[in-house]
């Protein structure tokens, strides 16, 4: 049974926007934070917002120097393909393989892109058991990835890369699809990772609405715009409690200028979650 836990009142976009001026900003690796995470895996969630970075630049490089500053052993990329045309991919897979050992989870897509619907997943440690491309409802052309991976300690975990849409109706439709993936299965640890474009708790949240199902959610972090974040978009949500140890935005000066979106980081403890 889970640990009850007290809900803080939703905040007005008011509240939201003076609590952000007032903290002062400084450069947070996630990886200089994570100190204590030794033996643990480090995954990441990131919308690279097509290599666009802040000053209007497309500039794949700098993309792939914010997922080199974090070091994960899983990353989901959000917006990592063209959404139109045949969708290629923006980013040098081979070259980011070389520099962090992260490989592309193969898909079964357009031929140019690196994922589905620009949702990509990189693994660094492990084996792919299997995948799976979920088309999410809405108007716009959005997607989920699934990825089961076995790690070497011979350990699994479902990675469910996503990225959900603007309008809220499509969210709360996208929700209830993901809720089902991560019930449909619940002996493999599961992490749902993305750009989650929702950032009020409330009836018609998304976000309630896979809370009501895998309990109380990591705290909120505010990742968007990047120069001056504000809303928490991007979310990494787990179907077992203890299996987040510890959670927080890659903000650095590097990462507020490659893409509007920071980086979040968190560190899963496999072993917390399967005693």
């Amino acid at each position: 049974m889970r640990e009850p836990m007290n809900k803080p009142a939703a905040k007005s976009l008011r509240q939201v926007l003076v609590s952000s001026l007032r903290q002062k900003r400084t450069d947070a690796s996630a990886r200089a934070r994570f100190v204590d995470a030794d033996g643990k895996l480090i995954v990441a969630s990131y919308n690279v917002h097509k290599c666009v970075g802040t000053d209007g630049r497309f500039d794949p490089g700098r993309v792939m120097d914010v997922i080199r500053e974090i070091g994960p052993d899983v990353i989901a990329l959000q917006e990592a393909d063209m959404r139109f045309g045949d969708r290629s991919g923006l980013l040098d897979l081979n070259r980011l393989r070389l520099e962090t050992g992260l490989v592309k989870v193969p898909v079964q897509s357009l031929s140019k892109s690196h994922g589905w619907r620009g949702n990509v997943i990189l693994v660094r440690k492990g084996a792919l058991k299997d995948v799976h491309e979920i088309a999410l409802p809405g108007l716009e052309p959005r997607g989920a990835l699934v990825a089961e991976i076995e790690l070497d300690s011979g350990s699994s975990l479902r990675i469910i890369a996503a990225h959900l849409g603007l309008l809220r109706r499509s969210r709360q439709q996208q929700a209830d699809v993901l809720i089902d993936i991560m019930s449909r299965r619940g002996d493999c640890p599961t992490l749902l990772m993305g750009d989650f474009n929702e950032w009020r708790l409330g009836k018609r949240s998304a976000l309630s609405r896979i809370e009501a199902v895998v309990g109380p959610l990591p705290p909120p972090l505010p990742s968007f715009p990047a120069q001056l974040p504000v809303f928490s978009l991007d979310r990494i949500i787990a179907n077992r409690r203890e299996l987040i140890a510890d959670i927080a935005v890659h903000d650095t000066p590097l990462a507020r200028l490659a893409s509007d979106h920071l980086p979040l980081a968190a560190v899963v403890d496999l072993d917390a979650a399967t005693r």
